[in-house]
């Protein structure tokens, strides 16, 4: 007899709307779970009730249930301690009352200064012709160096990169150098992209902020809302960086198994969580994700499975899910054991997936077609049932 009672929730992320993917896509791939965010909401404003309430009522009419809140962002007046950063601090406190009030209460979040996760290529061809997202160190020198032109931005790079973004630069087209540019200033698919000033402005004030300042920053936030949270039974669960490195002068502060440990301990209270992302984590080339996931498991809260593909110089394409360098049976292995232990199963989403079949001629948001998810969900799924036996 299977010691595993129930299987983990199998989630998928849907931007609303206007998602090229529709809510009869997402039944159709096996999906029960929706994770989603009200991207139409500035950053720093309460959710109004209405608007969480009319989100929740289309996803319950398609017979799915909004499971996750991906993501309430944290402004940036936060991140940085500004002036007025006690006021976005009530209105997160605000918005997190009134998701609890619609019964959501899972909340994804980041802490990346300025810029979400960061890729210098979206559509990299893979050997069978599908195209994959990719992170490459010479690419984003040449952004560095020059697109952006950050102050001293070469003692960031060893020399074989400098060396090579000069090369690689000087035969670029400016159509290239523009695709580049908008490639990894990037936003959220339904959000405003960062501007080059922006960037530039956020870079300064992070060189005197550091680290130890966003550390601290972070704490604070934790700290401001934990009432709201224990009160409310809501789980925030924080993303790690993505990559998992420190780029273009910002800082990272949760990259690593030191990184997010220390998190938890900051405010050491159940509703201070982990989203546990093996594609994130598993970027780094000194982390072990199951060795990161053992240390952090009871706070995990929400997953993100997928893969990537890394190279000597720590560039990384995203592979598929049970393929490149993060062993994911060991990772199952090990979710599923802890689920086990759970009265709520932890849910999951197949994180970003290959643009793939008929959705290479459709316009798609990059990593989050529909087919490459659906297969990466089918694959996760089997695998489950092959850990636990239990169908």
């Amino acid at each position: 007899m299977s010691i595993f009672k129930h299987k983990l929730t199998q989630g998928w992320r849907w931007y609303g709307p206007t998602d090229p993917v529709s809510l009869q896509d997402v039944k159709q791939a096996g999906a029960t779970a929706i994770v989603t965010a009200l991207h139409h909401i500035p950053h720093g404003e309460v959710w109004p009730l209405a608007d969480i309430q009319e989100r929740k009522s289309i996803i319950e009419a398609a017979g799915l249930t909004w499971d996750v809140v991906e993501s309430v962002p944290v402004h940036e007046a936060i991140k940085t301690r500004a002036h007025d950063a006690q006021k976005y601090l009530d209105n997160y406190n605000a918005a997190l009352k009134n998701l609890a009030k619609c019964g959501i209460k899972t909340v994804c979040y980041n802490f990346m200064p300025v810029l979400d996760w960061t890729r210098t290529q979206l559509d990299l061809t893979m050997t069978d012709g599908s195209k994959a997202l990719y992170f490459n160190w010479t690419d984003l020198a040449i952004f560095d160096l020059y697109v952006l032109k950050r102050e001293a931005a070469e003692l960031d790079y060893p020399a074989n990169i400098l060396a090579k973004a000069k090369a690689k630069f000087e035969q670029l087209s400016a159509n290239e150098i523009d695709a580049l540019r908008i490639n990894v200033l990037m936003g959220i698919p339904n959000e405003k992209e960062i501007e080059l000033e922006a960037l530039q402005n956020s870079i300064t004030l992070y060189q005197n902020i550091g680290e130890k300042g966003l550390k601290e920053n972070l704490t604070w936030f934790l700290a401001g809302i934990a009432d709201t949270c224990t009160q409310n039974d809501i789980k925030m669960t924080i993303h790690p960086d993505d990559p998992p490195y420190p780029i273009l002068g910002l800082p990272r502060i949760a990259s690593t198994k030191e990184d997010l440990v220390a998190i938890l301990e900051s405010v050491n209270q159940p509703f201070n969580g982990i989203c546990y992302c093996t594609g994130s984590l598993g970027a780094g080339v000194n982390n072990n994700p199951l060795e990161i996931f053992e240390a952090v498991k009871e706070r995990v809260y929400f997953l993100h499975l997928r893969n990537v593909t890394k190279d000597e110089e720590g560039n990384f394409y995203e592979a598929d899910h049970l393929g490149g360098d993060v062993n994911m049976y060991e990772i199952m292995k090990a979710v599923t054991a802890e689920n086990a232990k759970r009265a709520t199963p932890i849910l999951f989403r197949p994180d970003h997936g290959h643009q793939m079949l008929d959705d290479l001629n459709k316009e798609t948001n990059p990593g989050y077609s529909a087919i490459g998810r659906l297969r990466g969900l089918a694959e996760l799924r089997g695998l489950e049932i092959g850990v636990t036996g239990n169908y």
